[in-house]
Parts: C-alpha cells; sequence; structure tokens
C-alpha cells in the first residue's frame, strides 16, 4: 500500500522513496543490479542478517503502528514497510523507499523453499490491484519479524500460524547481497559510498564551500566525484549533461550520473542524480542529500538521460 507519511524532522524525510507525491501506477525502469561480488559470500550475508534481525527485535514493546507517521526515536512509529527501511538503514543497507510495491521490484525473486535469513515476503489481502499490501522479513526457523498491525505491533510469526501467511502471500525477494556494497570496492561505488556518507551532513544552498559541507546541488556532485579523483570541471547543470558517454538506462552502474527535467519530454535539465545501483539514486536538492528509487512514476517521466564519467 502506497503511503504519505508526515515526517517529525528533516532528517526523517531524507530516508523516503517518494518526493511527497504518491504515484498511482509503477513503470519500472530497467537498470542493471548491484554489483554482487564472490566476496560478499554466504557468511557475509548471514552475518548482515543478523544484525537486521536483532535490531528488529530490540524495537519490540517499543514501537506502534502508523501507516501516516514515521518516527524513527523512541516512542518509534512504523508502517510494516518503514519499519524494515528502518532496520536495514540502521545496519548500512539502503532500500530506499517505504513502498511495499518498490520494495518488491528490488533484489531477487526467491522461491518460498528457499527462503534464508534476511529475504523480503510479501503479501496481498486486498482484492483489487496487483500492488502488495504488507511486508515481513524472514528470520528463520519458518518465521518472520514485521509490524502486524495497531493491535499487535512489532511482533515474530510462524507462517503457518495463521491462513493469512498461506493465502495471502505474494512473493519474496532477496536483498542481500544485491544491496551490499561490492568488495573490493569500485571506483563508482567509493563515489556511491563518499554520496551515502554525507546524507543527513551535506547542507543545500546557492553556494559551494566544502569546509561547512555547504553545496549547490551540482557543487555537491562535483564534491563527491572530486573526493574519488574525478574533476567533473564544472558546476553547471546542462555542461554536466554533455560530459562522459551517454548509457542507456538498462544498463546503468553505479556511479553514473541521472538527468530529469521539469517539463515532461524537455531536454534541458532540471535535476540530476547519482545512480547507487539496483534502481536506487542519490538526489541532492532543496531539501538536502535524498535516497529514492528510480520505480517512482515522476522519475519515469521526467528521465532525460543518464552518462557515465568514470
Amino acid at each position: 500500500m502506497k503511503k504519505r507519511f508526515v515526517a517529525t524532522t528533516l532528517s526523517v524525510i531524507i530516508g523516503f522513496g517518494t518526493l511527497g507525491v504518491t504515484p498511482t501506477t509503477i513503470h519500472p525502469i530497467k537498470a542493471s543490479a548491484a554489483t554482487i561480488n564472490v566476496q560478499n559470500n554466504q557468511q557475509a550475508v548471514e552475518a548482515k542478517a543478523d544484525q537486521l534481525i536483532q535490531t528488529g527485535k530490540s524495537l519490540i514493546g517499543k514501537a506502534t503502528y502508523s501507516n501516516t507517521v514515521y518516527k524513527p526515536t523512541y516512542p518509534y512509529k512504523f508502517s510494516c514497510a518503514s519499519f524494515l527501511m528502518y532496520i536495514f538503514e540502521k545496519n548500512g543497507v539502503d532500500l530506499g523507499t517505504y513502498n511495499e510495491d518498490y520494495m518488491m521490484q528490488q533484489g531477487s525473486y526467491v522461491a518460498r523453499n528457499q527462503l534464508q535469513k534476511g529475504d523480503l515476503l510479501f503479501f496481498r489481502s486486498k482484492t483489487t490491484g496487483t500492488d502488495p499490501d504488507h511486508v515481513a522479513m524472514y528470520i528463520g526457523d519458518n518465521k518472520v519479524i514485521h509490524m502486524a498491525d495497531s493491535k499487535q505491533n512489532i511482533v515474530i510469526s510462524d507462517l503457518n500460524s495463521k491462513p493469512y501467511y498461506t493465502d495471502n502471500y505474494v512473493t519474496a525477494r532477496r536483498v542481500l547481497p544485491t544491496l551490499l556494497p561490492a568488495n573490493p570496492a569500485t571506483k563508482g561505488e567509493n563515489v556511491v559510498t563518499k554520496a551515502y556518507s554525507l546524507i543527513g551532513k551535506a547542507k543545500m544552498g546557492s553556494v559551494n564551500n566544502a569546509s561547512s559541507l555547504s553545496f549547490t546541488p551540482t557543487g555537491f556532485v562535483d564534491y563527491v566525484y572530486k573526493a574519488n579523483g574525478v574533476n567533473l570541471g564544472t558546476t553547471n547543470l546542462k555542461d554536466l549533461m554533455n560530459k562522459g558517454t551517454t548509457v542507456s538506462r538498462a544498463n546503468l552502474k553505479k556511479g553514473d550520473l541521472i538527468f530529469f527535467n521539469s517539463v515532461i519530454g524537455s531536454k534541458t535539465p532540471s535535476m540530476m542524480a547519482i545512480y547507487a545501483g539496483d534502481y536506487r539514486i542519490i538526489l541532492p536538492n532543496s531539501s538536502g542529500i535524498l535516497s529514492r528509487v528510480l520505480f517512482v512514476d515522476y522519475y519515469n517521466q521526467h528521465y532525460i538521460t543518464a552518462k557515465r564519467v568514470l
């Protein structure tokens, strides 16, 4: 279920998966998934999953259900999806969205009889539409942890305990190791890591001052690339769109630059983002440095082009 959340602070807003607009139709944009490297082995995946589970369990009894308010401080308020977004984010994994339907398009499909800890399970009880209205995380032993509803809040449930879990099951997605950083890191990975590290720290304005981490949106992009030894040579948005080589949406890689317009069909860019892998983008704008997913209708409709400068 797509939701419109009321954020309690600016730091809350930067984690959301839309621009405050609730899209009505999904138009997926094909793009390459995050790099899966052999160093992201099963042991690393299990260790990360255990961290996620521990964080989720630590919130039992401390959070209440809300599909309109997201509050990541005690007393916590989460929907089923924002609960998972929060525990992943706390452990360094960016889902980039609080919408179940966008989560369901990340990672890779996994059969129900092959579930492992950290997988996301999706359910749909409504009779109209195709998008899910509930998501939970598998924790092993046929159990999931989830923000169930306003009566139960965060609970651990056995998948055989109620007909709901069998009758309304839609699919499962494996986002580990897909959303984990590549190892060893590529230059694109380092650009993305640097950009992520500035979320909640860099300030957006009309001037660029690296010492105070104050930037224009294009100045932020220039700063991130310079920190990784790449001099873009300009902070002019139109000039940046002429840099590098053009890349199709189906072949995006971490570190690519994506350009959007404000008027559908226009070739004049109004904003840009850094592609972060697996449909996620890091977008600098007047609200700060935002994490988003390309599934949102706005980005599909206003997409102009992508450039590879690495």
